[in-house]
């Protein structure tokens, strides 16, 4: 029993060694900060992008919709629709618009002199 235990205690120390001497550093460019500020620009430029698309595509079918129909109640509707897509897309473009305005007056304020 003991000469089973030792063989594998030793092979598991081995193993953990060989794993010590195969791994690489990775040295990171940026800071985490920068990283996350990158990720957050390019999320937010597809959002608002895809949000325009969606927007144009919705306002066109709305429209269609308010100018074939004969019910004015669907006229209406439709109407309402609009107002609302493009509620929405102002919404979605004003909160880019507001960060980009924000940030630059933030810029520094978060570091730490000795």
């Amino acid at each position: 029993m003991n000469k089973k235990l030792y063989k594998t205690y030793l092979s598991c120390l081995s193993l953990l060694l060989i794993m010590g001497f195969m791994t690489t550093s990775a040295l990171a460019v940026n800071d985490m900060w920068t990283v996350a500020n990158d990720l957050i620009v390019d999320v937010y430029t597809h959002i608002a992008g895809i949000s325009t698309v969606l927007a144009g595509l919705m306002s066109a079918v709305a429209v269609v919709g308010a100018k074939m129909s004969n019910n004015q109640h669907k006229v209406d509707q439709a109407w309402d629709w609009l107002r609302r897509i493009w509620i929405a897309w102002a919404v979605i473009n004003g909160i880019g618009a507001f960060i980009a305005y924000i940030a630059p007056h933030f810029s520094g304020l978060a570091t730490l002199n000795p």
